[in-house]
């Protein structure tokens, strides 16, 4: 679980890592807390991990040492997480752009939104009916990722104010990419998401994906 940040921070990151710990733990998974990249993103420390979470990251997190580093765990069948502020991470890095599939552009105040369930079948959204109603902090993202991602939800735009991309909005995806899996979901903004049964369930099944369990 790497948190490390060098532009806004999120109040709720203590409470992410503590209920992606949580999750993952309950499913027979080792979990390590890395708050800082230095030492971290080595060839040899990665090959110990089957996937690395970017929780609520921002800024330009890695040196080109550490992107290369990275870049070959990914090649060598290692899987990414990105939640949230991941998007809002390493803009001057297109490799990890196209690895978490878009980069985070602007977004409204925190409010009540649905998103559309568009594959109920991955294992983090199969517990979702057709759609999702909570609150959260909406991202717009620079691109829209549809054409490189599978699409796993996307926001209904005329049920908030604020939304930017129009009638196609997606807000979580994962692809194959690379050699390895990336799996995104771009809530996760407040601490209340965590304790949400339903973004729980969502988290959880994006950390089976990433280390390669069922899609």
């Amino acid at each position: 679980l790497f948190s490390e940040t060098r532009d806004f921070r999120h109040n709720s990151i203590p409470v992410a890592l503590s209920a992606l710990e949580e999750l993952a733990i309950s499913t027979g998974m080792q979990v390590d807390r890395a708050a800082d990249s230095e030492g971290v993103f080595t060839a040899e420390n990665l090959a110990n991990y089957d996937a690395v979470v970017w929780v609520q990251t921002s800024g330009d997190v890695l040196n080109t040492t550490e992107q290369s580093a990275f870049e070959q765990f990914i090649r060598a069948g290692g899987g990414y997480v990105g939640i949230h502020a991941a998007s809002f991470t390493e803009y001057e890095w297109p490799w990890y752009g196209r690895l978490v599939g878009a980069y985070f552009d602007s977004h409204p105040q925190v409010q009540v939104a649905t998103q559309n369930v568009e594959d109920g079948s991955h294992t983090s959204t199969a517990h979702l009916g057709s759609s999702w109603t909570r609150t959260d902090e909406w991202y717009d993202y620079r691109t829209n990722p549809r054409a490189q991602v599978n699409v796993l939800l996307s926001l209904d735009e005329a049920t908030y104010s604020g939304g930017e991309m129009g009638s196609d909005h997606p807000s979580a995806w994962y692809h194959d990419f690379d050699g390895g899996r990336s799996w995104y979901t771009g809530g996760g903004h407040t601490d209340a998401s965590y304790s949400e049964p339903d973004f729980r369930a969502h988290l959880l099944g994006g950390l089976r994906y990433a280390v390669g369990g069922d899609r």
